[in-house]
């Protein structure tokens, strides 16, 4: 009877060994994944740093980035958010030197506008039309950049 109650509240409260292990091993498995993106994008935007290419996109994307009061080289970590994930803006972002204020700028923009590709596969799947969405997220991206740079 005593063995019987210790399998009950284990069960009642809903957390097992099996229950652990699995949490744990995911997590594992999702830091690992995460990692490999984050990683990988942190070493190839260091190494491109010390390269004419970083300098020349820097130069091209400048004047759209002092809008946002962030560098030309802003414009690959949000382009890797926008096209590929968050995971590998995170890495971008990283490896540049921002500000403070840059970084809370580019992080809020990313927030509205990322994953695009995914997410407006998702959207067309709910009936939501994709241009609707693609617009408000941009729109609310550049306005909130425009925003943050001109009040923090």
């Amino acid at each position: 009877m005593e063995n019987q109650s210790v399998k009950t509240k284990t069960k009642s409260n809903g957390i097992t060994i099996k229950t652990l292990k699995n949490g744990i091993k995911s997590g594992l498995n999702t830091t690992w994944t995460l990692a490999k993106i984050i990683v990988t994008v942190y070493f190839i935007i260091t190494f491109v740093k010390y390269t004419p290419l970083l300098d020349w996109i820097a130069i091209k994307c400048a004047p759209l980035m002092k809008i946002f009061g962030l560098p030309g080289e802003a414009a690959i970590a949000l382009v890797l958010g926008n096209v590929i994930n968050l995971y590998a803006a995170i890495g971008a972002i990283a490896s540049l030197s921002l500000t403070a204020k840059q970084s809370t700028i580019i992080a809020v923009m990313l927030s509205f506008s990322h994953s695009l590709f995914m997410e407006s596969a998702v959207a067309k799947k709910t009936g939501i039309s994709v241009v609707l969405v693609l617009l408000i997220r941009f729109s609310l991206a550049i306005i909130s950049g425009i925003l943050l740079n001109l009040i923090l």
